[in-house]
């Protein structure tokens, strides 16, 4: 199951729509056929700023259901990398850092790290395409004829 908040879950439902071609089972939270969370499952979950409520309250449901929670953050020390299991520190400027001194990015607000995580996932896609064997042509197959 996966999940992002704001222009992060735009980030998230690509990917999801790719795991999917790749023939592996995903939900994203929020669609009506997400199951229930429980042993063995995993929640991969970002949180550029580490600090999103929405995140860290499915982060704990989550671990109480006995979830892996795997978590992408710029943010290391916050909240949501607590939460974690397993935490994978993307450093882009996000919310939590885009004014003033700290401010690295002509870019507004999360959008570098909005950015990474479109990097990242397509760089995720390409290994895991290779780790299952799935062709271009049965990815192809997979993709949805309702546009």
């Amino acid at each position: 199951v996966v999940y992002g908040c704001g222009r992060e879950a735009l980030q998230f439902k690509g990917f999801a729509m790719r795991l999917y071609h790749l023939g592996l089972p995903v939900s994203v939270v929020g669609d009506m056929n997400t199951p229930p969370l429980g042993q063995g499952d995993v929640f991969l979950v970002s949180s550029g700023p580490g600090e999103t409520s929405t995140v860290l309250t499915l982060m704990q449901v989550a671990r109480q259901a006995g979830a892996t929670n795997l978590l992408l953050t710029a943010q290391a020390e916050g909240s949501a990398a607590r939460l974690a299991d397993f935490t994978l520190l993307i450093p882009a400027q996000t919310m939590a850092n885009d004014q003033g001194a700290q401010k690295t990015s002509v870019l507004p607000m999360g959008s570098v790290f909005e950015g990474a995580l479109f990097l990242l996932f397509e760089v995720m896609v390409l290994k895991l395409r290779e780790l299952t064997g799935a062709s271009p042509e049965a990815m192809r197959a997979r993709h949805t004829n309702m546009e």
